[in-house]
């Protein structure tokens, strides 16, 4: 017989070190360095997985960066959420490419539902939140649309703010 226990183990932090030895050649004496592995951020010190993290907390789960900062800080790492901030920023610089190839694959449809105009409550005043949820048919059925087209209509709506009467 059997018996299965499920269990979770708690999300562990490390850091990786690389290593790179440097060279000498005896005759010309020339110094030469392995070249540093490559990062989502050029010089940035977080890395894919924890980049990885902060968007599908802030995109997918609608996590404000506040709160994941304090929860990182309950977990011993004290990330600001100036430095995160920084962090999105970059990853959607990086992004930039399929950014722009899922926004030409949306407004390539014949048809685009679009829902828009949500009121957020932000430091005691009415602030117009926008949130473009796009559908096109049986296109987006997948799930991983949804993710994307947040990304593209966060964009948007920073866009359309600039635009606004």
């Amino acid at each position: 017989m059997i018996s299965k226990t499920l269990e979770c183990e708690p999300r562990r932090w490390k850091i990786i070190e690389h290593v790179r030895e440097k060279f000498s050649c005896r005759d010309c004496e020339a110094i030469t360095e392995a070249p540093t592995p490559s990062n989502p951020i050029p010089r940035g010190f977080a890395g894919p997985s924890l980049l990885a993290m902060v968007l599908v907390n802030k995109f997918l789960l609608h996590q404000p960066l506040n709160r994941q900062s304090k929860t990182y800080a309950r977990e011993g790492i004290e990330i600001d959420v100036s430095t995160l901030a920084d962090r999105v920023g970059a990853c959607v610089v990086a992004l930039e490419p399929l950014i722009d190839a899922i926004r030409t694959h949306v407004m390539s449809a014949e048809r685009i539902h679009v829902d828009t105009t949500v009121p957020v409550l932000a430091k005691m005043k009415a602030v117009v939140g926008r949130i473009w949820t796009s559908m096109d048919g049986p296109r987006f059925a997948r799930p991983f649309a949804l993710f994307w087209l947040t990304i593209v209509c966060s964009y948007l709506s920073g866009f359309m703010a600039c635009h606004e009467p």
